[in-house]
This record gives C-alpha cells, structure tokens and sequence, in this order.
C-alpha cells in the first residue's frame, strides 16, 4: 500500500520568520497518516530541519547539482542537501525547465545524483497549454519520462509528480478525468519500463493549482497518491486543510 505524500514547494519564498508557518504545521498535525515534506529555499533547509525536527515533517531541498562538488559557482549538491537535514529535492520542475533551460538528459544525471545521496528525488513531468491543446500531452509525459527517469527507479528513491504547466499557479485545474488518464498512462509507462512490482510502489503526485477547496476532489482520483503544492503550502492553515484531506481520502 502507497503511504500518500503532500510535499510542499516554497519555491522563491521564505525568510527566517517564516519557519513559524512549518512549526505551527507541525503542532497541528502531529501524526498525520500522509507522510509531509516541506522544500523550502536552500537558505532556510538547515534553519528548518533543525525546528522540525522529532516532528512528522521533512524538509526538502528544491533542486540540485548532477556532481558532488567542484567549481559550480551558486549551485548545491546533492550531498549538501542531505547533509544539513534534506531527505527529498524536487527535481526537472517546470520553472527549472523554462527558466535554466534544463534538459531531460540534465534532469536525468540530478536524479542519478539525488538517488547516490541518498535523497528521493521527486521528479515533475507536464505539458504546456499548446501541447495539451494540440492533443499531444502523452507524448510530451511519455518523452519527459524517458529521458529525465534514469534506470534504477524504486519505490523508495522516486516519487512522480506530474504538473500540468497551465495549472501551475493559475487557479485552473484539469478535469478528474484529464489527471486520472495521465495518472494512468505514467504507472502504465512505469511498469513497462521497471515492471509491474516497482510502478505500483512509485507514487504519483498531482501538483498544479492544488488547494483546499480542489483537494478532496483531486484526492479522490484514483492513482492519484498525493500532491505537490505551491503557493498552498506556504501557511500552515491552507497546507494543513490539504493534508487533512488527503489524510481522509
């Protein structure tokens, strides 16, 4: 059975006194069934770990590095990551992918460097609006699948979170039935590729708009194992109303 997981993406937000926002979410929802991460920017990964720590919440790291170290100015490892408390990094996000150009064979070698430091990566796949409007977003997931999954995914190391780009931070979703057949055909692409053992331990993520008015009805999806959330997941009351509905679900 798939433990669910809501993991929460700050992207480029946060200071130091907004670690009260993770706290108050750690006092509200001591035990929850759903494991919770939250992917703070890389300056608040070390101050956050530390505060959640003996808590059921864990700390994320945003992006990473596809070697250990080496003259990389501004970019952190995999390795640093973990060492300051880190236990996932979300990984081939649609902003990296638009705003660094980042390819599925770049996105590929992180995942290959998260996995070797022990982090699970979450790797994000979608498509943008032309791509769905021109009835080609299997082809774009299946494409992002191939080539930023390396071998040797497993349960453990991989989370899918898939991100339709037209949603992300939009207010717009797609239907039940648009999130099931993209749910459907990434565990379909995982067992054909890992076989049908390690696809139904990997867990699919939905993320794209996801907040407490819409997370029931996402969570009731089937495949549908969790969400990545943005701006959501940046107060503790919106991150917990969504944890408790997936707790439910």
């Amino acid at each position: 059975m798939r433990r669910k997981l809501a993991a929460g993406n700050w992207k480029m937000n946060g200071l130091t006194a907004d670690l009260g926002e993770a706290e108050t979410l750690a006092t509200r929802h001591p035990d929850p069934r759903s494991e919770v991460v939250i992917c703070p920017p890389a300056t608040l990964i070390a101050p956050m770990a530390a505060r959640l720590a003996g808590s059921a919440v864990g700390v994320g790291g945003q992006d990473c590095h596809a070697v250990a170290s080496g003259a990389h100015t501004g970019d952190i490892a995999a390795a640093m990551l973990a060492d300051v408390g880190a236990r996932h990094v979300i990984l081939g996000h649609s902003e990296r992918r638009a705003d660094h150009h980042e390819t599925d064979a770049a996105i590929a070698a992180k995942v290959t460097a998260a996995w070797a430091a022990g982090l699970t990566a979450i790797l994000c796949v979608g498509e943008t609006e032309p791509d769905r409007d021109g009835g080609r977003t299997l082809d774009v997931i299946t494409a992002q699948l191939d080539g930023a999954l390396p071998e040797g995914a497993q349960a453990d190391n991989t989370v899918i979170a898939y991100e339709p780009v037209w949603a992300i931070g939009t207010g717009r979703t797609p239907s039940a039935a648009q999130i099931r057949e993209v749910h459907i055909h990434l565990r379909d692409a995982l067992a054909r590729r890992f076989g049908a053992i390690a696809a139904e331990g990997i867990r699919l993520l939905y993320g794209g708009s996801v907040k407490p008015a819409n997370a029931a009805e996402i969570f009731a999806i089937a495949d549908v194992d969790g969400a990545l959330v943005g701006g959501a997941s940046l107060k503790a009351s919106d991150f917990g109303a969504i944890i408790a509905a997936l707790d439910a679900a």
